[in-house]
This record gives C-alpha cells, sequence and structure tokens, in this order.
C-alpha cells in the first residue's frame, strides 16, 4: 500500500501560480502512475492530470492543458502539479491519486488509493 500527502495550496490571484506536490510513503511512488483530480463544491470529482510509471507520458484535462505541468521525482517519492495563469474556475480541492496501471488514466475508478486533499482558491 502507499500512503498520500498533498501540500502547496492556498489562495492565489488569477494569473498566478502554485505548485502542488503529493508525497508518497509506503511503497515506492515508482510502481504506480499517479493523477491529480479536482472537486469543487457542488460538483463531481474531476480529471486534471496524470503520469505514467516512468514519467514519459502525461495526459491533461482539455481546460488545463498549457497551464499546469504534472511531474514525478521517484527518486523522492514525489509528484509535483505546477499551475500557472490560474483561473477563478480551477478553484477547488485537489487530490493525488495512485493507480496500479502503467500508463494512467482518466477515470477515477482507476486509482486505489488517495490523499486527503489541499485547498486551492483563485480570487478574480
Amino acid at each position: 500500500q502507499v500512503q498520500l500527502v498533498e501540500s502547496g495550496g492556498g489562495l492565489v490571484q488569477a494569473g498566478g501560480s502554485l505548485r502542488l506536490s503529493c508525497a508518497a510513503s509506503g511503497r515506492t511512488v515508482s510502481t504506480y502512475s499517479m493523477g491529480w483530480f479536482r472537486q469543487a463544491p457542488g460538483k463531481e470529482r474531476e480529471f486534471v492530470a496524470a503520469i505514467s510509471r516512468s514519467g514519459i507520458s502525461t495526459y491533461y484535462t482539455d481546460s488545463v492543458k498549457g497551464r499546469f505541468t504534472i511531474s514525478r521525482d521517484n527518486a523522492k517519492n514525489t509528484v509535483y502539479l505546477q499551475m500557472n495563469s490560474l483561473k477563478p474556475e480551477d478553484t477547488a480541492v485537489y487530490y493525488c491519486a495512485a493507480s496500479a496501471s502503467y500508463s494512467g488514466s482518466f477515470n477515477r475508478n482507476a486509482y486505489g488509493y488517495w490523499g486527503q486533499g489541499t485547498q486551492v482558491s483563485v480570487s478574480s
């Protein structure tokens, strides 16, 4: 099993940047593909980005392409989400998740392990 802890959330003005981190403990994160999801108040949890075990392949939802970058440092057992040009509609709780699949998935049901989430708030 793997335990995931997110950090780096906060309040930022529109156009600003944040970098989220997801620190893993227990089993090494290199054995999992990783994803970031977010959930805004009153909405379902949605896919944001995913990265394969090797880090070679990355995937993004259309609304964040060109603004967000997912990366991983397997030596540090950590996954990151760099968020630039933030918009008020990016406001949500952001969750890190681990999947046993090799390449990563858009489907939240593919992820068996989740962190507790970190709040990101973007003011206009």
